[in-house]
């Protein structure tokens, strides 16, 4: 490599890796190989931060490979279909790679994390990844993979909001709440997709990073939608950076939000879920995967890598 080529990109790291391989086998697997398929949020850093972890490939039972600087080799078996080429480059299959981390991540909530984050650029479903850890018992880490299948969602779009939907059912004890479901009021007009909504209690949650408060347009337009949930009969809770490390505080406002709630009259309550017909559902992979390209382009532009 010429010296002035910067390797610290993950796109430089996985084409690196990727050179290794044998002439006719094996591919890049795990986070490089989704975010080489243009998964967003896949970088190499572990969720809870840490050191970037090494770019791994998936060889088979070929040992002619010894692991090199921020790579590493997986000799699990592996089957010509769990082998595509993308844009010049062999990794496994999107549903292979995702297994792959999600029996080797380091909690139960990292492999959830690891299973929305990747249904959010639709490069599998839930349902996909089922059926694929269904047919590989014994695994390492299998069981890990399958317990955090019904904790996914496929409509998370953040790794805060994976973190938020751990702390209002695991921490707070509380009902399981819908994600980025839209709220409609009585005549139709939306007011808003919260991260997360409990439609029978009529509590919503929203995580709040710092671009909230730095933004200074983003910040007025925040408190307007805030202040319009709560106009239509909703207790709304912010979850903030502090929470991530210590939900205790975020655990009591939800506990104190799901009160109030309680002692709100129904005829307080001027919103709906109910969708209107011009609405258009991009609440699940199979959904967004039937788009047209135009409405992709318009509705999930913003979710490209």
């Amino acid at each position: 490599m010429p010296a002035d080529v910067d390797s610290s990109g993950v796109d430089q790291r996985v084409v690196e890796a990727a050179a290794v391989l044998p002439a006719d086998w094996g591919g890049v697997t795990g986070w490089a190989g989704l975010a080489w398929m243009g998964a967003r949020w896949f970088d190499g850093a572990p969720w809870g931060g840490g050191r970037t972890r090494p770019v791994t490939l998936a060889i088979g039972g070929n040992r002619a490979i010894r692991p090199q600087r921020a790579m590493a080799t997986s000799e699990e078996r592996l089957a010509p279909r769990d082998l595509v080429h993308a844009d010049g480059v062999r990794l496994t299959t999107a549903v292979r790679s995702v297994c792959f981390e999600m029996r080797y991540a380091l909690t139960l909530w990292d492999a959830v994390t690891d299973l929305c984050l990747a249904c959010f650029n639709d490069l599998v479903s839930i349902a996909e990844v089922a059926a694929f850890a269904h047919a590989i018992p014994g695994w390492t880490g299998i069981g890990q993979c399958r317990d955090a299948l019904p904790l996914a969602s496929e409509n998370l779009w953040s790794p805060r909001e994976v973190g938020m939907l751990r702390a209002w059912t695991v921490d707070a004890g509380l009902p399981r709440p819908l994600c980025n479901e839209p709220v409609f009021d009585l005549g139709g007009r939306l007011l808003g997709v919260p991260d997360l909504i409990d439609p029978v209690a009529g509590v919503m949650g929203e995580y709040d990073g710092g671009v909230h408060f730095v933004d200074g347009r983003r910040r007025p337009r925040d408190l307007d939608r805030e202040d319009s949930f709560r106009s239509h009969g909703m207790e709304y809770v912010a979850m903030i950076a502090d929470d991530v490390r210590d939900t205790s505080r975020l655990v009591a406002r939800l506990h104190a939000s799901y009160a109030r709630a309680s002692r709100l009259p129904a005829s307080e309550r001027r919103w709906t879920l109910e969708r209107p017909p011009w609405w258009i559902d991009v609440g699940s992979v199979a959904a967004r995967r039937s788009l047209t390209t135009r409405q992709r382009d318009r509705l999930l532009g913003h979710r490209a890598a």
